[in-house]
């Protein structure tokens, strides 16, 4: 569907293209909802309001994360893209209490819309070009491991659902006149936009109190440990945590006190390098002790 456009594209481009559709999209369904005044069809532009201000806060977000470490951020900036899905969960869960107002004051009103084949249509065309961008974000999100990309994807993709719904409920509207079910599916639309904006601000909280690795991640970390980790007595308090698209991976490693520095650091740079080749982009911290210091603290060394 995207015919690998996400596979040639930076982050920054797909942030810059995102502006442009989401302002795209935005047009086309403001164009839908002046043509015919449904109320349905404005909560779908109004869920696409949110995407275009989103999209600008991504950009910035994601050119911060890049920045390289420096003396103020020693372990970088990836936690940036974190915020920028954080402010869009928050901004998505604004428009569904917007929406809610408007379809409460259109049911009290009974008003009715004025639906046009043309409208649904133009509405249809929006749908489209957000189903293509929003794989192009969900594919970049994984292929670059970007909070801001998966968010902003996953929110997309809700959208393209929403705009579906809202599109079979106004052809049924024209084809029965039933003019309450207009207010009645952007109340649903509304829900809806509630639950997606609930999900984003608690996968990126998640993220800014520093989650550990996926289960798989974890799996493939101590696999490569028991695989390399040949001259080393017993390796314990290994921990993960994910900061955007960096992952940082910390362990003990206890040897042979009678070790030397550089016969220990043999080890650990074999680890280091098992550890980044099955994750790339990891960063990995092993802290080496003799293992006397077992033996000091009065428990058993384990068997070599």
């Amino acid at each position: 569907m995207c015919f690998g456009l996400e596979t040639r594209l930076t982050a920054r481009q797909v942030a810059g293209g995102t502006i442009l559709v989401s302002v795209l999209v935005l047009a086309l369904k403001l164009g839908a909802w002046g043509l015919s005044g449904s109320v349905a069809l404005f909560s779908d532009a109004m869920e696409s309001l949110v995407n275009v201000s989103a999209a600008v806060l991504a950009w910035f977000a994601i050119r911060y994360a890049e920045r390289p470490a420096d003396a103020g951020h020693p372990f970088g900036h990836h936690k940036a893209e974190y915020f920028s899905a954080v402010i869009e969960g928050i901004m998505i869960i604004l428009a569904a209490a917007l929406i809610l107002h408007e379809a409460y004051g259109a049911l009290l009103g009974m008003t009715k819309a004025a639906l046009t084949p043309l409208a649904l249509t133009v509405n249809c065309l929006a749908l489209g070009v957000n189903l293509i961008w929003a794989q192009v974000l969900l594919r970049t999100g994984a292929r670059l491991n970007s909070p801001a990309f998966k968010a902003g994807g996953r929110h997309l993709m809700g959208d393209v659902w929403t705009s579906f719904g809202v599109i079979c409920g106004l052809v049924l509207v024209l084809l029965t006149g039933w003019h309450m079910l207009d207010p009645v599916i952007a109340l649903l639309v509304a829900l809806n936009i509630l639950r997606e904006g609930l999900h984003v601000v608690s996968d990126s909280v998640d993220g800014l109190m520093d989650k550990a690795a996926s289960a798989e991640e974890q799996e493939k970390i101590q696999a490569v440990i028991l695989g390399s980790g040949g001259g080393a007595l017993q390796i314990h308090d290994i921990k993960t945590r994910r900061a955007g698209k960096a992952m940082f991976v910390e362990f003990h490693m206890v040897v042979d006190g009678d070790m030397s520095v550089a016969e220990s650091h043999v080890i650990c740079d074999r680890l280091e390098a098992e550890i980044e080749a099955a994750l790339p982009g990891v960063h990995v911290t092993i802290h080496v002790e003799p293992d006397h210091k077992l033996e000091d603290s009065g428990l058993e060394p384990p068997a070599p």
